[in-house]
């Protein structure tokens, strides 16, 4: 089993890579491999609504002048997608969410193609703002149909500069549980394949409010 861990941190080695760490050591003590991609300083557009990725049905976006599609590709192929961000305004980092609107607007168009994978967000902050910007990244998750992981509290580190959050006994403890958790309900799918039918998936039904 293989989960991706998306840094949308443009610090490769601030708090919120530190926060995937700790998750990710407990994935890996318990087998599942795990592949860290660091995003934040590339240059990624954002997604501006054209519908190409639904008329192609490629498993791409439209764009494919940056990293975006690769990592689209990366992510289908996982078994768990771990989405990582700072806290910018109370918010996901402005790189990081152009990418997730164009990734999951391309799992939209190809037949729902994150469904079922096990899903997991965290993120860093300096002092208030953490579980909006949480909020937002379980939100892709949960427009997926994706089982999200839990820990015993929300998923927020705290820390203003590198090292900061590793004085975070809490949010430690949080990152640890999550990554438990997250081996757990991976092992749990994977063990339970070919016993336990999954739900078949059903048309998206879109309402409009506006007559």
């Amino acid at each position: 089993m293989k989960v991706v861990a998306i840094n949308g941190s443009p610090k490769t080695n601030g708090n919120t890579a530190y926060g995937i760490s700790v998750v990710a050591k407990e994935l890996e003590d318990a087998g599942i491999e795990v592949e860290v991609l660091h995003i934040g300083k590339d240059p990624i557009r954002g997604c501006i609504g054209c519908g190409t990725c639904f008329k192609n049905r490629n498993e791409k976006c439209v764009f494919d002048d940056d990293i975006a599609n690769e990592l689209i590709g990366k992510m289908k192929e996982a078994d768990g997608i771990i989405l990582a961000s700072p806290t910018y305004y109370a918010g996901v980092n402005g790189t990081f969410k152009g990418f997730l609107d164009r990734a999951f607007y391309v799992h939209s168009a190809n037949g729902s193609m994150f469904r079922h994978k096990v899903g997991a967000s965290l993120t860093a902050v300096r002092r208030a703002g953490g579980t909006a910007t949480l909020d937002q990244l379980n939100k892709y998750l949960f427009y997926a149909e994706m089982p999200v992981a839990t820990s015993n509290y929300w998923d927020v580190l705290y820390g203003r500069i590198p090292g900061d959050a590793q004085q975070d006994g809490e949010g430690l403890q949080a990152m640890r549980i999550l990554g438990k958790n997250m081996a757990w309900m991976l092992q749990l799918i994977e063990n339970g394949k070919g016993k336990v039918t999954p739900p078949e998936k059903e048309s998206k039904i879109s309402t409009s409010f506006v007559r």
